[in-house]
């Protein structure tokens, strides 16, 4: 049965000589590997430019309950990006934030709320009129909710945050997997701002660095399989003060 969805392109891997499978979240059924043949031919309908990271997508698929692989019969751009291909910074966040989703985000079922968050998180990105070094950390501490481990809005000057908990606390953990008073003031802004682009606050390049492997290692103690990330060290460099 057809049925039309928008997508947004997390990875692709060669199949055969002009095939190649991939792996794309959608609206309508979640998470869902697609075989699209002869994209490598010169005739090519669907070209494999149309299946870069973080594509936005919409979409004429056949879907089957409980297939491995489904089959597109057409697809589209949703979405004309304008600089986050074009900006090196955004490309590098972009890259990362791909790696974020492709890791976390498991399941073959539509959740509404969170393809509308994903790819409304991606045109942000792209903006051309703005551009936020911290973007990707304020990503990574919104997509925690939708996962089912959103950090407690509960912090107070100098407070730590405790990763295993998920809250702020007066005292520090009796264990290593915290965020120290220096840097939580930072992480609770990143959680209270409902835009990631705010220009009110600058992070340092320091801190930056250190919620970035903070927020990693909230991501790994609360999804098992999560981890092996390539990104975060283009990151830092393309990123630093």
């Amino acid at each position: 049965m057809l049925h039309h969805t928008r997508g947004i392109v997390l990875h692709h891997l060669r199949y055969s000589e002009t095939s190649v499978i991939a792996r794309i979240y959608t609206e309508k059924f979640g998470l869902q590997s697609y075989l699209i043949r002869g994209v490598r031919s010169p005739k090519a309908k669907i070209r494999l430019g149309s299946l870069e990271h973080l594509t936005l997508l919409e979409m004429v698929v056949y879907y089957r309950e409980g297939r491995s692989l489904q089959n597109i019969k057409e697809l589209r751009p949703a979405y004309a990006f304008r600089s986050m291909h074009s900006d090196i910074r955004k490309s590098s966040q972009a890259l990362f934030i791909n790696e974020v989703i492709f890791k976390s985000v498991k399941e073959e079922e539509c959740n509404t709320a969170l393809f509308d968050f994903l790819f409304a998180c991606i045109e942000e990105l792209d903006n051309p009129q703005v551009f936020s070094p911290h973007f990707h950390l304020a990503f990574m501490a919104r997509l925690a909710g939708f996962l089912g481990f959103a950090p407690r809005l509960n912090y107070t000057p100098q407070s730590w945050f405790n990763l295993q908990e998920g809250h702020f606390e007066e005292m520090q953990p009796l264990h290593s997997h915290s965020i120290a008073p220096e840097h939580a003031g930072y992480f609770n802004f990143l959680l209270n701002k409902p835009a990631p682009e705010d220009p009110q606050i600058m992070i340092p390049g320091s801190s930056r660095k250190v919620l970035l492997e903070k927020l990693i290692e909230f991501y790994e103690l609360h999804l098992p399989s999560f981890g092996g990330l390539r990104s975060p060290e283009i990151l830092h460099e393309v990123l630093k003060d």
